[in-house]
């Protein structure tokens, strides 16, 4: 069934959707293509640095990326598979657009590589140490079904509780 485009909103915690693996993209199509850009829309709308499939509602191994917000720099990622992270981890303060209001410190490695397709379906590799690498581990859990709440400290839990029941007691009044 053809994605409709214009209907993409990005979805919220509990939706299902957010916990399922995603399945990765076998071609590099036309709707691949205007899902892509219309995620970077939605990712520059919210304001965001980065959005995945899942959050828009598709269980896709996509996302779009832009740690400067700079429109030059905007990226899409297709089948990711993140290598070679760093032994240190560092902590950093992070939030989600599918958890509105829900922000913690979460320990990631400093450095990742990352290869991925571009819209052309050409196949390339990156590395980053900088707010990038952190971009792409976050978008990336959420292609493993994996929420910034996974992550978090209990005492960041604890700290967030009141946020997810809110959020929780308005996805079933939907």
């Amino acid at each position: 069934m053809p994605v409709q485009i214009e209907q993409l909103r990005i979805v919220q915690y509990p939706n299902p959707v957010l916990r399922v693996k995603a399945q990765p993209i076998t071609e590099v199509t036309d709707e691949v293509r205007r899902v892509a850009l219309r995620m970077l829309e939605m990712m520059h709308e919210a304001p965001g640095v980065g959005l995945a499939a899942p959050q828009v509602g598709l269980s896709w191994q996509i996302f779009v990326a832009n740690p400067t917000r700079e429109p030059e720099d905007d990226q899409v990622f297709i089948n990711p598979v993140l290598t070679r992270p760093a032994r240190e981890t560092v902590p950093q303060d992070e939030g989600c657009l599918s958890l509105p209001g829900v922000n913690a410190p979460i320990y990631r490695p400093r450095s990742i590589t990352i290869e991925a397709t571009d819209l052309d379906g050409a196949k390339f590799t990156m590395t980053s140490g900088d707010l990038a690498a952190r971009v792409w581990q976050h978008e990336y859990d959420h292609l493993e079904g994996i929420l910034i709440i996974d992550r978090m400290a209990e005492i960041d839990r604890i700290a967030n509780k009141r946020t997810l029941k809110d959020l929780e007691q308005a996805y079933k009044q939907k």
